[in-house]
């Protein structure tokens, strides 16, 4: 056997030594100088930080085991710091590194159907958001110049809303109400139904309950909308720091869509919390308190992320972005200072009554104190053709209704009126998550205004209802068509109330049925 030859290895060596002698030659060390600080006090959610002289207000900065947080009091000697996650680990002494850049969140389109925190840190068991852009958390709101009236309604499927209190795309209105009175429900049920709208949804849940935000995202996933929805979620007990950026990092993720061309609705659940995260900060970092112990600059936390809501004009793209930030009053308190902060902030608001909750009346809408400001420019004009005194209608039977009460004698056109007020409430009493399109909703509106339902009793109202719903997919297309664009001509509307009609004729009570004496003098309350 002979021995193999030496010299192809040799050959081989001195070629690759060759290679990294001129590597070696031709490097030029770089020196960068870095600012490395320490860490002099940690307290619960914030930290003190010392030996930064370059660091700028929002600034992002690196702590020991991967930690981040945001530069928010820069003083002349030290630098109150956000820290965004767990800090149990963190010791005064420990060394603190500068970024040279503020917060920023991923972006695109890999984030629709994911759940993720507001570091865009997957929370759904996936893997992680690869793409290649981010933007800052915080970002200048458009120009007035840059943008457009709102002009084009969004729809939530809700009677109540979508007749009454219209909402359009470019808009924020407010959802404020008491706990438990439904203001979620309200907000998803709208992100359910831009399904097939060509609407991108942004939910963000704010120090939420973590059994509450999965049961949300698995209504979100059975009713097919995690297919257009990005979900941005803090729960109650993450840091302090991690529910203030949560809402702004969302609403980037929102305007990467928007400035696309897109249109998107984003939901803020809530911005009670989001006060109430900020109040903690600002307070730790000994920040002088105001009314309510709120920091003064409350009020500019809100708006400066509202604004960022609007509608781009066209020679950006088009794209909008509507806001349904949620409040939650306490004992219907609705003067309050964050609630009133935000009504002054808003385009309208609506507002959740829990006596109306009480009595089954869901979704619980007050109509007389909630108000859509620019909505009504943006809303179809079959509605306003429909619909247009059926809030002045609603509001006299609600008057009328707490008169009857004291047991007065009543005439004949009052207890039509309250009759009818009783077909109203009933037609916008709505199921949960069970949005009602377009055509559904003008026909039921167009029963309710031609006082189709006044014959039918009460307990039947919801088969009546569901008769119309079925009349409704008989609509001519023609007419349908009509519904975005032109207002309804006599002869739509006598068709379909033609429709309509012979949907409840079944449901009209009979002669026989009908009581054999004149009604009594005094109406019982209901």
């Amino acid at each position: 056997m002979t021995k193999p030859q030496p010299e192809p290895l040799r050959i081989v060596f001195d070629s690759l030594f060759g290679d990294l002698a001129s590597a070696r030659e031709a490097f030029v060390a770089e020196l960068r100088p870095r600012e490395i600080g320490t860490i002099t006090s940690v307290s619960t959610g914030v930290a003190k930080v010392s030996g930064l002289p370059g660091a700028g207000s929002q600034e992002l900065l690196h702590f020991p085991a991967g930690l981040s947080g945001l530069a928010f009091n820069v003083d002349e000697t030290e630098i109150g710091v956000v820290l965004l996650g767990d800090y149990a680990h963190l010791n005064a002494g420990d060394e603190v590194t500068r970024t040279g850049r503020v917060m920023d969140i991923v972006v695109g389109d890999a984030l629709l159907g994911r759940v993720i925190d507001p570091l865009g840190r997957p929370l759904d068991g996936g893997r992680p958001v690869s793409a290649d852009r981010r933007l800052p958390i915080e970002r200048p709101a458009a120009a007035i110049i840059d943008r457009a009236p709102v002009s084009v309604p969004l729809q939530s499927g809700l009677k109540v809303i979508d007749a009454l209190i219209p909402i359009g795309r470019g808009q924020r209105e407010l959802i404020l109400g008491d706990r438990q009175t439904g203001k979620t429900a309200i907000a998803v049920g709208t992100i359910l139904n831009q399904r097939d709208q060509d609407v991108v949804c942004v939910y963000c849940a704010i120090g939420q309950r973590a059994s509450a935000v999965a049961k949300t995202v698995a209504t979100l996933r059975a009713h097919g909308a995690m297919d257009y929805t990005v979900v941005v979620v803090t729960e109650g007990n993450a840091a302090p720091g991690l529910s203030y950026i949560a809402p702004y990092a969302a609403t980037s993720i929102a305007e990467y869509f928007m400035e696309a061309g897109r249109d998107v609705l984003i939901v803020y659940d809530d911005l009670t919390q989001h006060a109430r995260s900020y109040r903690e900060l600002s307070l730790l970092l000994r920040r002088p308190p105001g009314r309510e112990a709120f920091p003064g600059d409350i009020f500019y936390i809100h708006s400066r992320l509202l604004e960022r809501s609007t509608h781009l004009g066209k020679d950006l793209g088009g794209g909008s972005l509507s806001a349904l930030p949620i409040i939650e009053t306490e004992a219907q308190d609705i003067s309050a200072y964050i609630p009133t902060n935000l009504i002054s902030i808003t385009d309208g608001q609506i507002y959740l009554s829990p006596t109306l909750f009480e009595l089954g009346v869901l979704p619980a809408v007050d109509v007389g104190k909630s108000v859509s400001r620019v909505g009504g420019k943006a809303q179809r004009a079959a509605y306003r053709a429909v619909a247009g005194d059926l809030k002045l209608a609603y509001a006299q039977f609600e008057e009328l209704e707490s008169f009857s009460r004291f047991g007065a004698r009543l005439d004949d056109d009052t207890r039509a009126t309250i009759a009818h007020g009783d077909r109203i409430r009933a037609c916008l009493k709505q199921p949960e998550f069970a949005p009602v399109p377009v055509a559904g909703q003008i026909a039921i509106l167009t029963s309710l205004t031609a006082g189709l339902f006044d014959p039918v009793p009460l307990d039947a109202m919801d088969e009546a209802e569901k008769a119309v719903l079925r009349a409704a997919q008989t609509i001519p297309d023609a007419v349908c068509r009509r519904f975005d664009t032109d207002d309804l001509s006599d002869e739509d509307r006598a068709v379909m109330t033609e429709l309509c009609r012979a949907a409840l004729a079944a449901l009209q009570p009979t002669e026989a049925e009908l009581p054999s004496t004149p009604p009594s003098k005094t109406a019982n309350a209901q």
